[in-house]
């Protein structure tokens, strides 16, 4: 049982549901997340003249490896971090208003709306407005329930410390707590699994195909260990215990990068999509249009990791295709290409990298699976070449994500090339484009060195307005060493 459910306990409704299900707990003094409840339940009365009915906590993450592979269906191994976004959440049956209020004022409006007529507007350019991944969730659970779906009102206040577009899933972390937040209003069983399901499926709302392992990690987690995450046949998590004295450390490029602002993610799936259904035509198969994840088009033909990538190299040579390729390849015309294949924010498209983004992914979820293998040798028989071997498959990740899928950024070059300095194994960890590394250190010890090396040579060159904001606080907030901590949690005083 994890430290911090030994600080809580749950409420005699829940209390045989066991760890599938998100438990009511009491908050409890020693969380480490407490004080921050406690301002925002303050903050909570002070906005809407009484006391929260109950608190919602849901992590960010860091994916250790496994990117760009969970929409084609491969399995991911995160582990949740310590900073979450957290909600009080009061609900007012006698009316049907959303009212929510962050905490940071200045940075975030506030946002009323009608429960009846929920409506997320998606602008033509830039990201969703902060509120639009809130009404997600609520729509998510809407959806859900059906006819059992009753506008209750809601008076919520939020407040998050996961940085923001820096690829530890703030914007995920977030709908997956409107998901847990509303799904509690509305009386629903809080199983982990469907709660996960809905909250990676109703991000579509916003214009981003998830593949599901942002909202997995943030349900399933435990603390103490990474997970396992597997999205076939159906949603599996398996803690992995992390090599003894390792220590991970996360750091901000802080190079911003919004997937749901920005075609680069969409394009990414569209590419593997076509190369899946190129693959499937390749080998004859009558329905190769139903085949648009890897893993699927893997199962029907029996494929191993090295055949699959065989498969790859074979079928599709060429570095660079243009519709008229594809088109003639799959026997479709132009305007079929782009109703049925392309997406609505890909119709610009013009060339695909179907061979890199497809070799990507299929070496990427070899490297996985050999990662959590590794640490269970481990966890039998200390080994130091086990431990070295696991930083290869790091650095290997982060050169097909630089090389392959083409996801880096010259910022996220530079720490990864004082880590190899620093003989430190690290990779891009999210999306890409930006955001973070996460970096695997021998030792809590070597952990700090390598943190006083980065805060040196990469955030004191940082630009003025940049140091005027996190050098007060040491970069502590954009370079700093994590545990791994609990999934979502619900809490009431």
């Amino acid at each position: 049982m994890s430290h911090q459910r030994k600080m809580a306990t749950s409420d005699e409704n829940n209390s045989s549901l066991g760890d599938e299900h998100v438990a009511v707990q009491k908050l409890q003094p020693q969380a480490n997340f407490y004080e921050r409840l406690i301002k925002l339940g303050a903050f909570y009365k002070q906005q809407f003249s009484k006391e929260p009915d109950f608190y919602v906590r849901v992590p960010g993450r860091v994916n250790i490896i496994g990117e760009h592979v969970d929409y084609c269906g491969y399995s991911v191994l995160p582990m949740a971090v310590e900073q979450s976004i957290i909600l009080a959440v009061g609900s007012v049956p006698k009316n049907d208003q959303l009212q929510l209020r962050p905490l940071d004022e200045g940075k975030f409006q506030i946002f009323d709306s009608d429960l009846n007529t929920l409506d997320i507007k998606l602008p033509k350019t830039g990201g969703p407005a902060w509120y639009n991944y809130y009404l997600c969730g609520i729509k998510g659970i809407q959806e859900q329930l059906g006819k059992k779906w009753r506008p209750i009102g809601m008076q919520v206040a939020l407040s998050g410390n996961v940085p923001l577009a820096a690829g530890l899933s703030s914007s995920s972390a977030l709908v997956s707590a409107a998901v847990l937040a509303t799904a509690h209003v509305q009386g629903m069983h809080l199983d982990r699994k469907l709660l996960a399901s809905i909250s990676a499926s109703c991000e579509q709302y916003i214009g981003t195909h998830s593949g599901g392992m942002d909202q997995a990690i943030a349900y399933l987690a435990k603390q103490g260990c990474a997970q396992h995450i597997e999205f076939h046949p159906k949603l599996k998590g398996t803690p992995v215990t992390l090599p003894a004295g390792s220590c991970f450390v996360v750091a901000n490029s802080l190079v911003q990068k919004k997937k749901a602002a920005s075609s680069d993610y969409n394009e990414r799936v569209v590419e593997c999509r076509l190369a899946t259904r190129w693959l499937a035509k390749s080998q004859k198969l009558p329905n190769w249009q139903e085949f648009i994840r890897f893993i699927d088009l893997e199962e029907e033909c029996n494929l191993d990791n090295a055949a699959y990538a065989q498969l790859i190299e074979k079928q599709l040579s060429k570095p660079l295709y243009t519709r008229e390729d594809i088109c003639e390849a799959l026997g479709i015309t132009e305007q079929q290409l782009e109703m049925d294949f392309l997406t609505p924010s890909t119709q610009h498209m013009q060339q695909f990298k179907l061979r890199q983004r497809a070799l990507h992914v299929i070496q990427e979820s070899g490297r996985v699976v050999k990662f959590r293998q590794i640490c269970e040798q481990l966890q039998r028989r200390p080994s130091k070449q086990d431990v070295e071997q696991l930083g290869k498959l790091m650095q290997q990740s982060h050169h097909s994500l630089r090389e392959l899928y083409e996801c880096s950024h010259p910022d996220l070059e530079r720490l990864v090339a004082l880590s190899v300095k620093q003989g430190v194994s690290a990779r891009v960890t999210g999306a890409g484009w930006g955001g973070c590394i996460v970096a695997m250190c021998d030792s809590v010890n070597a952990a700090a060195d390598y943190v006083k090396v980065l805060k040196r040579e990469y955030y004191a060159q940082l630009p003025t307005h940049l140091l005027e904001r996190y050098q007060p606080n040491d970069f502590n907030e954009v370079v700093f060493a994590t545990v791994p901590s609990n999934g979502a949690e619900l809490f009431v005083q």
